[in-house]
């Protein structure tokens, strides 16, 4: 069964996580489907990339645990363009661990993610008991957390199937605190639920360590919502530049979208679960 295409604006009203909300709200307000990554190892290349970029992105994800010189005032500055230039700041974690073991690493250690960090992310592998436990830590801070259904590498076994039908399903059942998925196409039908889509660059190809990247046009042709950049821009001679491409491809890709509504069947609909 198909679905009519909503706007950003009408989906952030029916997503459950105020984080969420923030990011369809910002994404409407900046005319913007982009979220650049700064893979850099030290604090002043992560702020001079971020200052040459922000204001094209709607989100830009962090890698902390690479950063050489991590300190406090790092993340103070990080948070200060987030506001200056309007961004959400995603910390890419990828927790995986038991429950307790990954409510220690979210509000604790030298980077304490849930306090600066407006959306992280996790695996589904242990089962729901670590999203039960980061929701503990995020909730009350309306922080956000997207499932890492599927992966943009060859020989990934996050590619669909029961570990995918079960993100989904812990996202349905934790809807207050998660928000969306890290898939490289949409797996259900509720728009309140968002798609971030990695391996993205304006040519097809790969990167000989696995990576496989895919266009702005064909990834948000398949329902995703953010498009993830890394070196793409990061590699640019001029990288905002690069980046205003990327931004104006991808959402030109949504516009296209809302044009073409209805969506096609998705895999793992609400009512699969029902």
């Amino acid at each position: 069964m198909s679905m009519k295409e909503l706007t950003f604006e009408e989906r952030a009203k029916l997503c459950a996580n105020p984080a969420g909300r923030r990011v369809f709200e910002t994404m409407a307000r900046k005319k913007s489907c982009l979220s650049f990554n700064p893979d850099v190892t030290t604090s002043a290349l992560i702020l001079e990339t971020v200052r040459q970029v922000g204001a094209e992105c709607c989100m830009i994800k962090t890698h902390m645990d690479i950063v050489e010189d991590f300190s406090p005032a790092l993340v103070e500055e990080l948070t200060k363009l987030s506001e200056e230039l309007d961004f959400v700041i995603f910390e890419d974690r990828k927790f995986a661990d038991i429950g307790n073991t990954a409510k220690l690493q979210y509000a604790h250690g030298h980077t304490k993610i849930a306090s600066w960090s407006h959306v992280t992310n996790a695996h589904c592998v242990a089962g729901p008991g670590t999203v039960e436990a980061l929701k503990e830590v995020g909730v009350p801070l309306e922080r956000g957390l997207m499932l890492v259904a599927q992966m943009s590498t060859k020989g990934t076994l996050a590619d669909g199937g029961p570990y995918s039908e079960a993100c989904v399903k812990q996202a349905y059942d934790h809807d207050e605190f998660v928000f969306g998925f890290v898939a490289q196409h949409r797996l259900t039908d509720h728009p309140g639920f968002l798609t971030l889509t990695p391996g993205v660059k304006l040519a097809k190809g790969g990167d000989g360590m696995g990576q496989q990247y895919n266009t702005p046009e064909s990834v948000m042709a398949l329902g995703a919502d953010i498009i993830q950049v890394g070196r793409g821009i990061l590699n640019a001679e001029d990288r905002a530049a690069e980046a205003k491409k990327y931004r104006e491809q991808s959402w030109a890709g949504y516009l296209s979208r809302l044009e073409k509504s209805p969506i096609e069947k998705v895999p793992y609909p609400k009512s699969h679960f029902a």
